[in-house]
């Protein structure tokens, strides 16, 4: 059973180790997420959250209200939407459907506040392994997005389509 919980400075060295794995690399070249500062800081807009097996770390997730995260991103953004961050932190734990349930987990978080309408991901636009992950949550493909660096493509997830889910893709267990 994967738990999550909130990332503090005690998680500063792993989530550094993490960001240096070739996969998270891939997946999010030119990024820094200034640990050090970020986890100090708690803004309301934003949970930092560490996925645990047995408390034993396996991933990270990042949810936000893109119209609210103070560095704007997203850009301009419609109200009552929720962006999400995801990655597993050992090239080992790939695969076992641990992404799968930490999304799960981290949309049933976003979709409890009644007034969220949708959640939105970028993934990279070469990331097509990270596509048909998100396409298989339910996610679809809005637009090709250019962010600093990096071509991303937009997906987004809608409540009445998750809702329409099996429940088991959004029990809060």
């Amino acid at each position: 059973m994967i738990n999550l919980r909130s990332a503090t400075s005690a998680d500063l060295d792993l989530l550094r180790h993490w960001d240096e794995q070739p996969h998270v690399i891939a997946s999010d070249p030119n990024d820094d997420w200034n640990w050090e500062v970020e986890l100090e800081q708690t803004p309301d807009w934003r949970e930092q959250l560490i996925a645990e097996i047995d408390d034993r770390p396996i991933g990270f997730i990042q949810i936000i209200d893109p119209a609210r995260e103070e560095s704007h991103y997203w850009g301009d953004v419609a109200e009552n939407l929720r962006a999400i961050d995801i990655w597993i932190g050992k090239e080992a734990d790939l695969g076992k459907g641990y992404g799968t349930k930490m999304m799960q987990l981290a949309l049933a978080r976003c979709f409890a506040e009644p007034s969220v309408a949708a959640v939105i991901i970028d993934p990279l636009a070469n990331n097509t392994r990270a596509h048909r992950f998100y396409e298989r949550l339910g996610f679809q493909f809005v637009e090709y997005r250019r962010f600093g660096e990096d071509e991303c493509f937009i997906y987004r997830l809608n409540r009445l389509d998750w809702q329409n889910k099996s429940p088991a893709n959004h029990s809060s267990s």
